[in-house]
């Protein structure tokens, strides 16, 4: 190699060192598309849109909200995998996107442990076991007895298969040891419009979802599936206090960039994130909602990481045991 091309090599390395760096220290060089792989109004799209407004302020560019809705959030899913790789696409992926989906979809188009570069947990949202206001049963132990004994006429109602309030209520199954009856709608309101007006007979569901039909009186809550009572309704028990302390279960929301994000863009979008959930509006609203903010160790891109893969390990057993499958 001769001295002017050896030059022009060493340049070029010189080049290629720099773009990370360049990169990171520019970014976000324009607006941040937050894809939320659910229709606009649900419970995911309200958070996104809750953090998104704080995080763009800390960003200094605006982050803006595409709902790409289909298939259980698996639609918008597959779309960030095909995002270029700069941070400027992220997506609030959840429970349902990057843990269920690994048993429900046969013929699921990514992995969700390694086509994303994780972000960091958004915050998560318990579940409480609902029922029509006329249900015989007045607490946690009275309705599972009453499902045990009732196991081949009761229902529950849940918002299409794979959704959270199918796929929470198979592992309520799966402890109490029935498998009643379930009726798929097309979305929560549906469902619960049928639970109010008792053509159903129970539903699991998030907090956030259920809070105003309880505080109405229009359906019965038994307990919130956490180890905490909720804020939101903290007049009703927990499982552990209702007798059912095996039943813990929350839903989750968590920031995810495409495979190959450069570090140094995931660190400044997690620092973004960080900055939003301590931000005392956002903490204010999203407790309003019934959710919880993530304990600090979740709050990081490998906190993150582990605790989809305990998800994963937590919900394929139950999804298979049941023999319940999605299509693509």
């Amino acid at each position: 190699m001769n001295r002017r091309h050896l030059v022009t090599a060493i340049a070029a390395t010189a080049l290629a060192a720099g773009i990370a760096p360049a990169t990171a220290q520019t970014f976000p060089a324009r607006p941040v598309v937050m894809i939320i792989p659910f229709a606009a109004g649900g419970p995911t799209d309200v958070v996104g849109r809750i953090v998104a407004e704080a995080m763009s302020k800390n960003l200094g560019q605006t982050v803006v909200i595409e709902n790409v809705a289909g298939a259980g959030g698996t639609t918008g899913s597959t779309r960030l995998t095909g995002a270029q790789p700069d941070g400027h696409t992220i997506m609030i992926g959840h429970t349902g996107t990057n843990a269920a989906s690994v048993a429900l979809y046969p013929n699921l188009r990514y992995n969700p442990l390694t086509d994303f570069a994780p972000i960091g947990l958004v915050n998560t949202n318990a579940i409480l076991l609902v029922a029509k206001k006329d249900l015989p049963a007045s607490n946690l132990s009275e309705f599972a007895a009453w499902l045990k004994a009732n196991e081949r006429s009761a229902n529950n109602a849940h918002a299409g298969i794979g959704s959270v309030s199918h796929t929470t209520c198979l592992l309520l199954h799966a402890i109490i040891g029935v498998k009643p009856q379930s009726v798929p709608y097309r979305g929560t309101g549906p469902a619960m419009n049928d639970l109010v007006g008792g053509q159903v007979d129970y539903m699991c569901d998030q907090v956030v979802n259920v809070a105003p039909q309880v505080r109405a009186g229009t359906i019965k809550a038994f307990a919130v599936a956490q180890a905490n009572r909720n804020g939101a309704l903290p007049d009703v028990p927990t499982t552990t206090e209702a007798g059912l302390p095996n039943y813990q279960v929350v839903v989750w929301n968590a920031m995810l960039a495409p495979k190959g994000t450069p570090a140094p863009i995931v660190a400044r979008l997690n620092e973004a994130l960080r900055a939003a959930l301590a931000d005392a509006n956002v903490r204010t609203r999203l407790a309003d909602l019934g959710a919880d903010l993530p304990a600090e160790n979740l709050a990081t891109p490998d906190g993150l990481r582990a605790f989809m893969e305990a998800e994963i390990a937590k919900w394929t057993p139950v999804i298979r045991a049941a023999g319940v499958t999605a299509g693509n």
